[in-house]
């Protein structure tokens, strides 16, 4: 039941972002960066506070508030789509919101569905969320056609609405326990993935390793001028793509150990540059095709084990901010990356981002897999065993 909320709850946040970036288009480029930016940015400045949120109050309640607080935020934004400025500062709220929330049902996972579960459970909120972001991509479309964007965007904020209800169901929850005063500080998390070295050597590799998000950016031109393509084959790409994020979520279910979780995440670095040379090599439709396939796959198996091993490296009493410091380094990475992306096409073209990008990734990919066999070899201590044979 939950999972389906989280679907529907990511069905309106693709809705949402599509929804804002056709109506920023035609006003102006800047609107267009400063939405994703506003979107993007609180995980990223946020991350500490959010965290200390995790770990102080009942998830599940927190969890309802937030989602509540996000759906008010994109249903104001529908009346006011006519100032661009107050559009931007509710999109930078609800970001606030969703920066909340991630890590708190990140958090709240393992109280669900259990320890010994949880990577399957993990996996299966990554396949609903994958669901929920094509029927929103698609979907975004079609409501915004026909009704306009101000009632998508109602819609948008009605989705977050029934998450809550539903969760208003469920009886599972996370209470943190002892006093405000002698828990770690909001830094904590960005303390504990600093000091562990499996832990910190898996998210820094998998944070450089999205440079592969200059991608995302060339994707357009890389259709239109390489591929010779229109809207309808960069559609069937992005398919092709979130086909792959389903795949992805599947394989890595049944992973249970660390070194297991550990080695998926590294190779999924080196897998996610393939898939962006694949295409840049080998300039064909069918071949772009594959390269996608591939890179959502990675993407899959990269979002679940990173949430696995943060849970299987972090003690009870610091996920939620432990879980928000791994978010706040991905999302900076993929920020520099898409500001990054910009500058490249005006100086390489779209094949040569592509190429660029990709052997980058699996460079890193290849050194990231190389220090976390080094980093699970020099773990000695007994009592972590247990731990982190999850």
């Amino acid at each position: 039941m939950t999972a389906a909320g989280a679907a529907v709850s990511e069905f309106g946040n693709a809705l949402s972002l599509l929804v804002l970036l056709f109506w920023a288009t035609p006003i102006s480029p800047l609107l267009v960066a400063a939405v994703l930016v506003a979107a993007l940015l609180p995980f990223v400045l946020g991350a500490p506070l959010a965290g200390a949120l995790v770990d102080r109050l009942p998830n599940r309640r927190l969890l309802i508030a937030a989602l509540l607080f996000q759906g008010v935020a994109i249903a104001a934004v529908a009346p006011l789509m006519g100032r661009p400025v107050f559009v931007v500062a509710l999109v930078l709220l609800s970001g606030c919101g969703r920066a909340v929330a991630q890590p708190c049902i990140s958090a709240l996972v393992p109280h669900m569905a259990g320890e010994e579960q949880s990577t399957r459970a993990y996996a299966l909120f990554g396949t609903a969320r994958s669901v929920g972001n094509i029927a929103g991509a698609t979907g975004g479309a079609v409501l915004a056609g026909f009704f306009g964007h101000p009632a998508a965007l109602l819609v948008d904020g009605a989705t977050f609405l029934a998450y809550a209800a539903l969760l208003a169901f469920v009886r599972a929850e996370r209470r943190p326990t002892g006093e405000h005063a002698e828990r770690p500080s909001a830094l904590a998390g960005i303390r504990h993935v600093r000091r562990d070295p499996v832990l910190f050597a898996a998210i820094t590799g998998l944070t450089f390793a999205g440079v592969v998000v200059v991608i995302n950016v060339a994707a357009p031109a890389f259709v239109r001028y390489v591929l010779h393509g229109d809207e309808f084959v960069l559609g069937a790409m992005q398919a092709c793509w979130m086909a792959g994020i389903l795949l992805g979520n599947r394989l890595v279910a049944r992973l249970r150990t660390l070194a297991e979780v550990v080695h998926a995440l590294a190779i999924s670095g080196i897998t996610s540059g393939v898939a962006a040379v694949v295409p840049a090599v080998f300039p064909f439709v069918v071949a772009a095709g594959i390269g996608w396939l591939i890179g959502g796959i990675s993407s899959g198996v990269g979002n679940v084990t990173l949430t696995a091993v943060v849970r299987l490296r972090t003690p009870e009493e610091v996920r939620g901010r432990a879980f928000a410091a791994a978010g706040a380094m991905i999302t900076a990475a993929n920020l520099l990356g898409t500001a990054a992306a910009g500058g490249l096409l005006l100086v390489l073209g779209p094949q040569a981002v592509f190429a660029s990008g990709g052997a980058v990734a699996v460079l890193v990919g290849v050194v990231c897999l190389v220090f976390v066999r080094r980093a699970l070899k020099r773990e000695k201590s007994p009592a972590g065993a247990g731990l982190f044979s999850n």
